[in-house]
């Protein structure tokens, strides 16, 4: 599912794309996935800034080595479980992909 997709999936169920604005919750969350998928996070709106589904700014990240960086138009969040790649550790997993890739997305109440 795209970004809007995984979200408006979580909507129907009463909930949201999950918002990670602690370490442990960034280490918990990370320990759960085992395949790429959409968080809360998305600069969808405004380019460079960084928004949670809850409005809220991201106060703080957690990206892979180079991240956030727009490469192909990319604004919407996953949480990246390639643990063999450069650089990866449960607090370095961030990366910036285009909102209409396929992903299933993380959803929280």
């Amino acid at each position: 599912m795209s970004w809007s997709d995984s979200r408006q999936y979580c909507r129907d169920r009463g909930a949201d794309l999950v918002i990670i604005n602690t370490e442990e919750k960034q280490r918990f969350i990370s320990s759960l996935v085992s395949e790429r998928v959409w968080i809360g996070l998305s600069d969808r709106e405004q380019e460079g800034n960084m928004k949670w589904v809850d409005n809220s700014t991201l106060k703080q990240g957690f990206w892979l080595k180079g991240e956030p960086n727009n490469a192909y138009n990319e604004d919407c969040i996953e949480l990246n479980y390639n643990r063999e790649k450069p650089g990866w550790s449960p607090l370095n997993s961030w990366n910036d992909d285009q909102c209409s890739a396929k992903k299933k997305g993380i959803c929280e109440k």
